[in-house]
């Protein structure tokens, strides 16, 4: 073999000495990343020290701050809306979506009460946080995923009734029944559930030793499911496009095509019916859900990671559009109390009573019912139904009491 001599040294050698070099990175990859079949994994953070204050700065706000505020007041408020939309008075479609809807938050706000614990605890005991983390993060991703798919369709369903209800008032009667909206919930949380499995499944709790830090310790790392490629990118893709871009592209649609037709019906001089004026309450509740969602859903969409696999910088951001989702979960509550006669009127009408005990108050023999019609004409409705100001008495049409002529109607426009 020809040997060539460079400034003293042998290109044999040099060769040789690459060679090593090569493997040796190779093997210290393994070691270090967690996504090469299971090989190795590490016990060192990831991403660069230069992004580390950003995300401990953005873990302390969110955590500390804006999650344990939108926790309690979304629990309370998304319980409170249970107890109204699902009093006999409030029995229709629409608010058979709204209670669903109220469930999914109460569920997902349960999830970001959680990880408030943990980072609250990390304050005083980082590594009792970390493995309280680890240990629930398989659990935890699944449940935030689930519960943000769920919200996302449920929020769908609502803005179709509506479509129909405004831009097709023929078949809404037959379309947006009380069984059908029933049926429609049970089946966005049995597919979504289902959809999620892969995320519980994704991740584990394995205690490692890093052969190249010579240490050992607990991490959550990926399943062999987790790894597969073939499956995981497809996977991501599709549930990340239904939990976030899909929804968001047939909102806006749905959004505009109602918007164009409640304008079409004000440029004619026609009054909005309480159908109507419930539809811009609902489309600022679909507003609020785009403005909350679409981050998540790019962020989602485009890297397809975990929280633990991703470096500093990306849970930083991370942290701010999941709280973004926090803030769409607890506010639902104040929206319909701000925004809905009727259901401002069944809350004092039932805690007011709870709280008054109904004494020194004389039985009444009339039922006075705020939202409900002949069997025939209440499934179709809304949080309001038309004429929601006026009762039936012992068989004339009489204004709901404490309101006077000149009410009712006007106060109902709500934008």
């Amino acid at each position: 073999m020809t040997t060539y001599v460079v400034d003293g040294v042998t290109l044999e050698a040099i060769l040789t000495n690459a060679s090593q070099m090569s493997v040796a990175s190779t093997d210290q990859g393994e070691a270090h990343d967690p996504h090469l079949g299971g090989q190795g994994y590490s016990c060192a953070n990831n991403g660069s020290e230069e992004y580390k204050h950003f995300y401990e700065t953005a873990q302390y706000v969110c955590g500390l701050i804006v999650y344990p505020i939108m926790c309690i007041i979304g629990l309370t408020g998304n319980l409170l809306a249970l107890i109204v939309l699902n009093h006999r008075d409030m029995r229709t479609s629409t608010n058979v979506y709204l209670s669903s809807l109220a469930v999914s938050d109460f569920i997902k706000l349960l999830n970001d009460l959680l990880y408030f614990i943990i980072v609250a605890v990390a304050q005083s005991d980082k590594p009792l946080s970390e493995r309280i983390m680890f240990s629930m993060y398989p659990v935890a991703h699944y449940v935030f995923n689930m519960s943000v798919c769920v919200t996302a369709w449920l929020t769908v369903s609502v803005a179709v009734e509506r479509y129909i209800s405004v831009c097709h008032p023929a078949r809404a009667k037959q379309l947006c029944t009380i069984r059908r909206a029933r049926s429609v919930c049970t089946c966005v949380f049995v597919f979504m559930s289902f959809l999620a499995v892969p995320s519980a499944l994704r991740y584990e709790l394995r205690t490692i030793h890093d052969s190249v830090l010579n240490v050992t310790c607990s991490s959550v790392v990926q399943t062999a499911l987790g790894r597969n490629r073939a499956f995981m990118i497809p996977y991501s893709w599709v549930q990340n496009s239904l939990r976030g871009m899909i929804p968001i592209f047939i909102l806006v649609y749905l959004n505009v095509r109602i918007i164009n037709e409640l304008r079409k019906e004000r440029v004619k001089g026609k009054k909005l019916n309480s159908r109507n004026r419930i539809t811009l309450m609902l489309i600022v509740v679909v507003f609020m859900f785009l403005v909350c969602i679409t981050p998540d859903a790019i962020m989602s969409t485009f890297l397809g990671k975990g929280y633990v696999e991703e470096e500093y910088h990306v849970k930083g951001i991370r942290e701010i559009t999941d709280s973004l989702l926090a803030v769409n979960s607890a506010v639902s509550f104040f929206l319909y109390i701000s925004m809905s006669v009727i259901f401002r009127n069944t809350f004092i009408k039932i805690f007011c009573s709870f709280s008054t005990g109904n004494k020194g108050k004389p039985k009444k023999t009339e039922s006075i019912r705020l939202n409900r019609k002949e069997p025939t004409q209440r499934n179709h409705g809304a949080v309001d139904e038309e004429e929601a100001g006026f009762v039936r008495v012992n068989g004339e049409t009489a204004r709901t009491p404490g309101q006077e002529d000149g009410e009712g109607d006007d106060q109902e426009a709500y934008l």
